[in-house]
């Protein structure tokens, strides 16, 4: 039995331990991503020359020593941007050097397996990772800094009233206002919406990494964005980082509707429509007062024979709207994402990575790719949207996809 004197078994021990293990393993996580692309650009058989090798080496030591300082400077305490700017790139450029010197390495040992080695096949696959690489990276960045091109779908709904038929529903999602600076992309991202001349728009979450102050300047445009019935936002996890009730207050003092765990009712030819949201699914961890997902909350008073949308921003909240006969939900989060193939890692805690799904018998799950990007600067396979939902009654089929207009 261990001596309470000596602290051993004690929480702050269980903690200490966690911390210990913790760490261990995020140094491992690093040195995997940083040490595979060195040794297939520069050491696994090769034989570049020595001023090459010393200088890829110095090159991948520098930015492995430096990244946890850069990523801990711009994400923790002191929020600063231009570190975090650096980091992120950096956790973008790593993690696509590191997948295509995974897959470099598989061709490689498949030619070695049939005799083909030897310096000459080494260096074809390095040079390979690298070009591929490089413009994956280019290709990517260009993707994410866009403004996002509109998808289009018909949704049909059984319930939705004769009147509501036709109503256009534009979905942003994660537009993660962060380090850099998107005045210019957000007020074009607002121009966007406005031309789609839609009856309801909806945030469906992570508007910012960031307090309102910080964001305030890229923020603003959405206070242009024009609606005929309403708009409506609901919180992310990311505004959990930061000050979620700024968040709220910051998007009523530009005109939306935050549903905090409430709903609007809007009217369209005589038929109507409940705009239900909740907060984020890590609310309630938050310790914050009254924030936490409440779907009965956000419901309370709403007649049951109306069709529903609701706001919530992860998508496997839909266990909870089929569960309640929501007709329609709406969410973000995934990213679609983001970076191949990263969607795989998503699909683990998600229902769906993008598109639409149907839940139940009643009950249909649209997922955004998301209208920005978080943290590094690049989509690689996973382009951003902008998503414009035409509602539909009757028991068509789920969805009809048209094509997507570029911006």
């Amino acid at each position: 039995m261990p001596d309470a004197r000596s602290g051993a078994g004690s929480p702050r021990a269980g903690r200490l331990l966690r911390r210990l293990l913790g760490g261990a393993a995020a140094l491992l996580v690093l040195m995997m991503l940083f040490v595979l692309p060195w040794w297939t650009l520069f050491a696994s058989g090769v034989h570049w020359p020595v001023p090459v090798l010393v200088t890829g080496t110095v090159v991948f030591a520098a930015w492995l020593v430096s990244f946890p300082f850069l990523m801990t400077a711009g994400h923790g305490r002191r929020r600063a941007d231009r570190a975090a700017r650096v980091a992120d790139t950096t956790l973008g450029m790593v993690w696509v050097l590191f997948t295509w010197s995974a897959l470099g390495g598989l061709v490689h040992l498949v030619l070695i397996g049939t005799g083909v080695g030897g310096t000459g096949p080494a260096r074809a696959v390095a040079v390979a990772v690298a070009v591929v690489s490089a413009g994956l990276l280019a290709w990517g960045h260009h993707e994410a800094m866009r403004v996002p091109r509109v998808k289009r779908l018909d949704v049909h709904l059984p319930r939705l009233g004769g009147g509501l038929d036709g109503t256009r529903v534009v979905l942003l999602a994660d537009t993660h206002y962060g380090p850099i600076d998107r005045v210019r992309w957000s007020t074009r991202v607002a121009e966007a919406v406005n031309a789609l001349d839609a009856d309801v728009v909806v945030h469906a979450g992570d508007i910012a990494d960031g307090t309102p102050a910080q964001r305030r300047e890229q923020s603003a445009p959405l206070g242009t964005v024009r609606s005929r019935l309403a708009k409506v936002y609901v919180t992310g996890n990311h505004e959990y980082f930061a000050e979620p009730q700024g968040w709220l207050d910051r998007m009523a003092e530009l005109g939306w509707e935050p549903l905090h765990n409430r709903h609007v009712v809007v009217e369209r030819g005589g038929d109507r429509l409940v705009l239900a949201g909740v907060d984020d699914l890590t609310a309630e961890s938050s310790g914050l007062v009254g924030h936490r997902a409440n779907l009965l909350g956000a419901l309370a008073g709403t007649d049951p024979e109306q069709p529903v949308l609701l706001v919530a921003h992860q998508p496997k909240y839909v266990e909870q709207a089929a569960a309640a006969g929501i007709d329609l939900q709406v969410s973000g989060h995934t990213h679609g994402g983001q970076i191949w193939p990263f969607n795989f890692l998503v699909r683990i805690d998600q229902p769906v990575v993008h598109g639409l799904s149907r839940h139940g018998e009643r009950t249909r799950l649209y997922t955004s790719r998301g209208t920005g990007f978080w943290g590094p600067p690049f989509r690689v396979f996973a382009p951003s949207e902008i998503t414009l939902l035409t509602l539909r009654p009757g028991d068509g089929p789920a969805a009809s996809e048209r094509s997507a207009d570029a911006v």
